[in-house]
Formats: structure tokens, sequence, C-alpha cells
């Protein structure tokens, strides 16, 4: 089952499936066929739809924790983070990236002070947001991560552009899985069996590089850019589904439907 979401990676992912025998429904908008309600069909969809989607469908999609992020080791996250509202936001008066946990409400970027966040008219005094230190990123890559591994990655960006390559034969390859199998080992359980994680080499202002992560994202809603896309499709599976096929360990990584 694919939302509306035209991208590289829906097409390689759709490929990906057909090619395993199975049943891709593509859907241009969001009607959704009487045979699909209810079904729990697996889902891969852009967040415009997936909550609506998903509620309808009767599937479980499951993502990281709104605040996940925040509570990382120091080690891992490479410059303060913290979760708040944005009401305690606005008093902020120092740059400031801001983004949303796990939706896009709040545009993802850098703010001057609080005092530039989209107001109380458009936005509820108690949505959450995270709140980071501002930091470039060299390089950044995408995990997708299924049982605590690495199942497979790719790069995505470098110095903020889009620059995508597969993690095989990449430079940084060895120092991607060693800088994953730390995160893993330290934080595994407080991860989702199907989850994407994206990380990234940090430069500061002495020029210092240091490894750290950018942030989770429901393997459902997630490009997998130049990553094995067949491999991508077994995390998108198992993170999309009914509540009866998920694993105990993930009960508690269900997303809430905002519709």
């Amino acid at each position: 089952m694919f939302g509306h979401r035209p991208s590289g990676s829906s097409q390689a992912l759709m490929q990906a499936a057909t090619g395993r025998g199975i049943d891709v429904v593509q859907l241009a908008g969001p009607e959704l066929p009487d045979r699909l309600r209810g079904s729990g069909a697996h889902l891969y969809s852009g967040l415009l739809l997936a909550d609506d989607l998903a509620a309808r469908l009767q599937t479980m999609l499951l993502e990281a924790a709104p605040g996940w992020l925040a509570d990382l080791p120091s080690a891992f996250r490479g410059r303060d983070v913290a979760l708040m509202t944005i009401g305690e936001a606005y008093a902020l008066r120092r740059p400031v990236f801001v983004k949303s946990p796990n939706d896009k409400h709040i545009p993802a970027r850098i703010y001057a002070d609080g005092s530039h966040l989209p107001g109380p008219d458009a936005v509820e005094h108690d949505t959450q947001v995270l709140v980071s230190d501002p930091v470039s990123f060299a390089a950044e890559f995408r995990l997708h991560i299924l049982d605590a591994t690495v199942h497979t990655a790719s790069q995505y960006a470098a110095n903020g552009h889009p620059d995508r390559m597969p993690l095989d034969g990449h430079p940084h390859r060895a120092a991607v899985l060693g800088f994953a199998r730390d995160l893993l080992a330290a934080c595994a359980t407080t991860l989702p069996s199907a989850i994407v994680v994206d990380i990234g080499i940090t430069v500061d202002a002495t020029g210092t590089e240091q490894w750290a992560v950018v942030e989770t994202n429901g393997a459902w809603g997630s490009g997998c850019y130049a990553a094995d896309p067949d491999r991508a499709l077994d995390v998108v599976l198992r993170a999309s589904g009914t509540n009866q096929a998920l694993h105990r360990h993930d009960q508690q990584f269900i997303r809430a439907h905002h519709t």
C-alpha cells in the first residue's frame, strides 16, 4: 500500500515489493478502496496522508518517542537538545534549531530566537517541539534499522545539500557502522525494531568533527535514497501493519493517529 508520495524512493520500493509478489496499491490521493478499509495493510506514505490512511486501514505505524533525541546520552547527540512546548520556546532569546518531533507542523529550521516561531494563532501553546543548538553537518547518512542492526544505509546530504551515495564503498563506511553499532548497543531498547535513524558528522567553529544523531523518522514515511531498496522494504514492512503482527517490544512505539 503506497500513499501519495511521488518520489524515486516510492518507485524503488514499489518495484522491490512487486518483485516479491506483494500486491501493491498506489494511491493518487486520500481515496481508499473499500476492500482495503480495516485491512491493516502495510503503508508507505508521506506525513500529509499517513495518519488518515492508517486510521482507515487500521494500520499501526511505528516511530520513536517524541523526546528520544533529547534523552540520548550527550556523546550521541553532539549538541544540546531539549523537548519542550512551543509556549516555552517562545521565551528563548538565542538562535535555535526547532522542529516538530514526529511531524511537520513546525517548519524545521534555525530561528533567530523564540519570537520568530509560528505564533499562538497558528499553533497550540502546548505543541511539543525539539529545540537544539544550531550545528552544521558535513555529511549525513540514513540508516534503516531492523532488529537493532543497520539493515541498509546511504549518504543523503553533504554540507546541507542533497548528495546521495551508497554506503558500500563509501570512505566513511567503517565510521558510520562503528557509530551506529555503539549507538544501538546503548540505546536499541529505546527504539522500535524497525526505524530510520539519520546520523552525520558535525563541524564546530574550530573545524573539529564529531559524529552525532540528526533525528529519527518512521520507516513508513522515509526515503531510501541510495540504499538497497529491497532491504529498505524489509524495514518499511516491519514498521507498519496490523497490531496483531507487531512484536511485543513494538507496542510502546505505535504512533497516535493525528486525524
